[in-house]
């Protein structure tokens, strides 16, 4: 619908599946949402969708209450969050909703839509995230998943190249460190998740509590 042509992130769950992954999961934190790849597995329990993404925002889908269908239901969890979310308010929707589904799936693969149009940068996105909060995001993400689950991120995203390199970088620093490095920025929580961003993760969360265990 005019931001790609090639669906990697699906064509590579697609690959994944008929290589013998029993479960794929895929995170996409791209300030859109994935309407693609949720169109593609909406069906499919064998492949886990969840989406972080702005709301109301192009391309207009994605809301709490599209949790898949037939066997698949359950297997599609949107996390819709109004202009204006900040770290605090991503690294909730984590510890929340994303964490403690993927620890109960259990994937054998998991692949990241990898967007960094949700930084507080970007020209296009409304969000306020930091360079810090994807390095934080990413650790949290691998904290949830099993020692043998393979994970990949795919570019996606991302329109200020300064933006896009804090974003990118600091992904890549939480991949291959155990510990933050000396030169990580700073996260800053001071800010407290408003009112209205606070109702938005609750109501994501009561549409996966149909389907899944939450804290």
């Amino acid at each position: 619908m005019g931001f790609c042509l090639l669906n990697n992130v699906a064509a590579a769950a697609a690959a994944a599946r008929a290589r013998g992954a029993e479960r794929v999961l895929v995170l996409d934190w791209d300030v859109h949402h994935g309407n693609g790849t949720q169109e593609m597995f909406y069906a499919d329990p064998s492949v886990l969708f969840v989406s972080l993404h702005q709301s109301p925002y192009y391309p207009g889908t994605g809301g709490s209450d599209e949790t898949g269908s037939g066997a698949g239901r359950g297997y599609t969890v949107n996390i819709p969050l109004r202009a204006g979310a900040s770290d605090a308010t991503y690294l909730a929707a984590l510890d929340r909703i994303v964490c403690p589904i993927a620890e109960a799936y259990r994937p054998d693969l998991t692949l990241v839509s990898a967007g960094f149009d949700a930084h507080a940068r970007d020209p296009l996105g409304g969000m306020m995230l930091s360079d810090a909060c994807y390095f934080a995001l990413t650790r949290r993400l691998r904290s949830a998943l099993p020692e043998s689950c393979a994970l990949g991120f795919v570019l996606e995203g991302g329109y200020d190249l300064h933006g896009l390199e804090g974003a990118l970088g600091a992904t890549l620093d939480a991949m291959g460190a155990e510990q933050a490095p000396a030169e990580a920025p700073e996260l800053d929580l001071a800010s407290a998740i408003s009112s209205e961003h606070a109702r938005d993760l609750e109501k994501a969360m009561q549409a996966a509590r149909a389907h899944w265990q939450l804290g």
